[in-house]
């Protein structure tokens, strides 16, 4: 064994060492291992940050930047709208929650499909007075096996991709996972519904997701119906099955300027009236996408070009412009192109309309415009903006161009008319022009932290792979398994590439377990694609605790669990995904 295989494996172990501990955070463990093995002369000056420009660490970023677009222009809201209903009983949700899940994981960013989902979730279970915890690990666990299915869906495929094209000159396609990966993940989706909820313990550990939610701001709103509504000429208490759905109270119909009285509840609503409405910021905004109505300000001449839409929560200190004043009097959409959409007034109704409404120090308002000029209006204004909770308003009509426009990249990279990572960036630039993503918040969609973690690890798998480190590795499992079938040391590869997979970075894992992968098929004379098929499944197999994978860790507070929860209904899937995954790798790529 060479002096620099011998750095090598300190360094892995060191890594192995302070990520499982978890004191210090993945990427500065990771980056601070790249210069260590800078300084220590196994990886050359000029492969230092060459992993940044890597194609797998640019086809990550842009995954993130497309799953941001998709989910700011309504796309996904449309579907869950369609498909999610609280009244359901527990093992239709999750059942109906894991495939759709898992469908959102196939075309973008794992982590990013959880997040768009997991609102909804809880919102299901405070309906139907459960525990979230029956829920939420489910889907979180599908959301990992959708990502299996195709190139994007999780960050190990595109690592293998991206491997096998440095090995073996051409990466996986777009599709290449999904024969295994679709198989593999109907098989969970089936184990998750029919037994595996039943595994969670029945009274985790206290959770305060429900009372997050119930804490969260309730301001009072006007939302206009338009002349494409559905709800023209319905009456106004027909709006209730749909306002309950979306965690909204329908309070009354202005129209004309005037409130309508006495039986304002059996009117027929018409083009041109506002819908008087109380409820969270995000809830108003899926209610009055559900109902098609207009949140004032929200849609505006210019069609696609027209600058992009935020919200933004401010509170009204003593002494500020607004207090004792209306947005009427300071002609505020008017003169600062700025609409006050919600007045909160310490749990009282604002029984004014709200443009007209009288401010008071202490209230929080809703304030809606463009998003370069909210913060010069909140300073004009006098007011304090609160802590960012990502309050986005949602562009429903941009819905089918986001769409389309990622669709068009899906098929072109499939059928290899263009470079994956280049139609990518297409669509990406797309969004921007479009302001589907605002130019503010493309490089905010992008996880940073994971992009450090990968270009700092690929040049150390670099440079156990032209070592000799990785083959050292290999020959060590082809010497342990002597004797044994070829298909056996397959299946010990991939119970390793697991147990990793649940103590480490998934990424992490792909980088160290490929280059052993293809090494070990070169031994046997295999086929090196049966065993690069095999560590991008496993990789991405992270059931067994909260730490294995980013999506785990999502759920364990809203969800109450505690780190020996997760083995129960993983341990299971873990095996299952061994038995069904080993025939379909040998059928579909063969030794």
């Amino acid at each position: 064994m060479t002096t620099d295989q011998i750095v090598l494996f300190v360094l892995i172990g060191l890594i192995f060492t302070f990520l499982i501990w978890g004191k210090f955070r993945y990427d500065l463990v990771a980056f601070a291992a790249l210069i260590v093995a800078y300084v220590a002369g196994v990886v050359p000056k000029e492969d230092v940050f060459s992993g940044f420009g890597h194609p797998a660490v640019v086809i990550i970023a842009l995954v993130l930047i497309v799953s941001r677009g998709l989910s700011r222009s309504g796309a996904i809201e449309l579907l869950s709208r369609r498909v999610l209903d609280a009244s359901r009983g527990l093992r239709a949700h999750v059942g109906i929650m894991a495939g759709v899940s898992a469908a959102l994981s196939c075309v973008m960013n794992n982590v990013a499909a959880l997040a768009l989902l997991m609102p909804l979730d809880l919102q299901a279970a405070r309906r139907a007075k459960r525990s979230p915890a029956l829920t939420l690990m489910p889907l979180s666990f599908a959301s990992i096996l959708g990502g299996m299915v195709t190139l994007i869906g999780t960050p190990p495929n595109i690592v293998i991709a991206t491997f096998r094209e440095q090995a073996l000159g051409e990466p996986f396609r777009m599709l290449d996972f999904a024969p295994v990966g679709g198989v593999v993940a109907i098989a969970g989706i089936a184990y998750l519904t029919i037994f595996g909820w039943r595994l969670i313990p029945s009274e985790p550990t206290k959770h305060d997701s429900a009372k997050e939610l119930e804490d969260l701001t309730l301001f009072i709103a006007e939302a206009k119906v338009p002349e494409s509504s559905s709800l023209l000429e319905k009456r106004l208490k027909e709006l209730d099955t749909l306002a309950e759905e979306n965690d909204v109270n329908v309070l009354g119909l202005i129209r004309r300027g005037k409130r309508l009285s006495g039986g304002a509840r059996n009117a027929e609503i018409q083009k041109g009236d506002l819908v008087v409405i109380e409820g969270t910021a995000e809830a108003m905004d899926q209610f009055a996408g559900a109902a098609k109505l207009e949140l004032d300000g929200t849609t505006k001449p210019g069609g696609v070009m027209s600058d992009t839409v935020e919200i933004m929560e401010v509170v009204v200190p003593q002494g500020a412009r607004i207090e004792g004043r209306s947005a009427f009097d300071l002609r505020l959409k008017y003169r600062q192109g700025v609409t006050l959409v919600g007045i909160s007034r310490k749990g009282r109704r604002v029984r004014d309309r709200v443009r007209k409404a009288k401010v008071r120090a202490g209230d929080i308002l809703l304030l809606l415009g463009p998003g370069d000029r909210l913060p010069v209006v909140v300073d004009w204004l006098g007011c304090l903006s609160l802590a960012q909770r990502g309050l986005e308003v949602t562009q429903r009509h941009k819905a089918w161009v986001a769409v389309g426009a990622f669709a068009a990249a899906v098929i072109v990279s499939s059928f290899g008319f263009m470079y994956l990572p280049l139609a990518l960036a297409v669509v990406v630039v797309t969004y921007a022009l479009l302001r589907i993503i605002p130019l503010g918040q493309i490089y905010d969609s992008v996880e940073w932290s994971v992009i450090v973690l990968l270009g700092s690890m690929i040049p150390i798998g670099m440079a156990m792979e032209s070592s000799g480190a990785s083959a050292q590795v290999a020959s060590a499992i082809v010497n342990w398994t002597s004797g044994l079938p070829t298909v056996a040391v397959l299946t010990i590869l991939m119970i390793v590439t697991m147990t990793l997979s649940d103590v480490l970075n998934n990424v992490a894992t792909a980088l160290i377990a490929a280059p052993i992968g293809v090494d070990i098929a070169e031994r046997l004379d295999a086929n090196p694609d049966t065993f690069l098929m095999a560590v991008a499944v496993a990789a991405s197999c992270a059931f067994l605790t909260p730490i294995g994978h980013k999506n785990n860790t999502i759920i364990m507070g809203p969800g109450g669990y505690k780190f020996g929860d997760y083995w129960r209904m993983g341990l299971p899937l873990e095996i299952l995904v061994v038995v069904v995954s080993i025939p379909m790798i040998l059928l579909v790529w063969p030794l």
